[in-house]
C-alpha cells in the first residue's frame, strides 16, 4: 500500500472554531469527569477513547500546560483558537452546574498566550438570566471576549425556548456570535431539544445575530444542512467529530453547498489530529482554505 503524502501543516494557518479550557489545564479535566454523567459517558458514547480513571484528560489528547498547547498550535498550523466557558447543567441527576469555567481562568491562558492567538469565549445558564447577561457584558466589554458559547439541551431547553431569548439579545447588541451544540447528547442528557431545526425561528428573530451550529446535528445532520444553507446568519461546526469519520452528509457540505458555513472545531480533541485529517479529505483544496480558516474568520468577525 502506497504511503500517504506527509502533511504540510503550515499551508492553511487554520482557526479552530471550538475549544476549551481544559484542553490544556488538566485539574479542570479531573473535576468535569469527576460527574457521573461524563463517567457513563466514557463506558458507552466515548468508549473507545479507553480513559484510564483520573486520567482521562491523557486520552483525549489534554496538554499539560497552555504552554504545550501553544507549541502545538505552531506545530500544526493553528493562528488561532476558540477557549470558551461552558456552562453545563446536570439535567437528570444532581440538579446543579457540572461545568463552569470563571472567564478569570479563560483570560489567564490568553494572558499567556502570544498576542491574537486566543479567542476567548463566555457562556450562558438560562436558569440565571441576568447574573448571566452581567457576565456576558463584562466579558466583552472588559476582557475584549469575541463570543458566546452555551449547552441549552444539558438545560432540557431547545433552541428556541423563550430562556435562551436573553443570551440572543445580549449577544446581537453586543456584536459577538454565539454558538451552541445541536444533535444529540453524548451525555446521559436529552437530546430531542438538540435538533437543529429549532433554531430556525431564533435565525428569523435575530437576523443580524451569527448563529453557530455546534456538533454537526448528529443524527439530524439534514436539519443541520438546512439550517445552515438557508439563513444568511447561520454557520456550523464539526465540534466532537475526528474528519476521518466525518459522516458522507458532512463532507458533501463542506465541499458542496456549505463551502462557506462550516467551520472545523476541534472540541479539544487534538489540534494536529484534526489539521492532519482534514488536509487528508478527499475535497477541493479552496474548501479545505475555507473550512480551516476563512468561513471561522467571517463568522467570528476577525476579518
Amino acid at each position: 500500500m502506497a504511503e500517504k503524502p506527509a502533511v504540510d501543516f503550515q499551508a492553511i494557518q487554520a482557526i479552530d472554531g471550538l475549544n476549551f479550557p481544559w484542553y490544556c489545564t488538566p485539574e479542570l479535566s479531573n473535576h468535569i469527569f469527576s460527574h457521573e454523567e461524563f463517567q457513563l459517558m466514557l463506558s458507552t458514547t466515548f468508549k473507545a477513547m479507553r480513559a484510564t480513571p483520573g486520567e482521562e484528560w491523557k486520552a483525549f489528547g489534554y496538554k499539560a500546560t497552555p504552554e504545550e498547547m501553544f507549541a502545538e498550535m505552531d506545530e500544526a498550523g493553528f493562528e488561532k483558537v476558540v477557549i470558551t466557558d461552558f456552562k453545563m447543567w446536570s439535567y437528570r441527576r444532581h440538579l446543579r452546574l457540572m461545568v463552569d469555567i470563571p472567564i478569570d481562568v479563560i483570560q489567564g491562558i490568553a494572558d499567556k498566550a502570544p498576542p491574537g492567538r486566543i479567542i476567548k469565549g463566555v457562556s450562558y445558564n438560562p436558569y440565571r438570566i441576568e447574573e448571566s447577561l452581567r457576565e456576558i457584558e463584562k466579558a466583552v466589554k472588559e476582557y475584549g471576549f469575541k463570543c458566546c458559547f452555551m449547552h441549552p439541551m444539558t438545560f432540557g431547553l431547545a433552541a428556541n425556548d423563550k430562556k435562551l431569548y436573553p443570551c440572543y439579545a445580549k449577544c446581537d447588541e453586543l456584536g459577538i456570535p454565539v454558538g451552541f451544540q445541536v444533535g444529540h447528547s453524548a451525555e446521559v442528557l436529552p437530546s430531542e431539544v438538540g435538533r437543529p431545526m429549532y433554531a430556525d425561528e431564533v435565525a428569523l428573530d435575530f437576523p443580524n445575530l451569527t448563529i453557530i451550529l455546534s456538533h454537526t446535528g448528529w443524527p439530524w445532520i439534514e436539519e443541520w444542512v438546512a439550517m445552515c444553507w438557508k439563513h444568511p446568519n447561520v454557520y456550523g461546526d464539526t465540534a466532537a467529530y475526528f474528519p476521518r469519520g466525518f459522516e458522507p452528509g458532512v463532507v458533501s457540505f463542506i465541499d458542496g453547498r456549505g463551502r462557506d458555513k462550516a467551520i472545523l472545531s476541534t472540541n479539544g480533541f487534538g489540534l494536529k489530529r484534526h489539521k492532519e485529517q482534514v488536509m487528508q479529505m478527499q475535497i477541493r483544496e479552496e474548501n479545505k482554505k475555507r473550512f480551516l480558516r476563512d468561513n471561522a474568520l467571517k463568522a467570528f468577525k476577525l476579518e
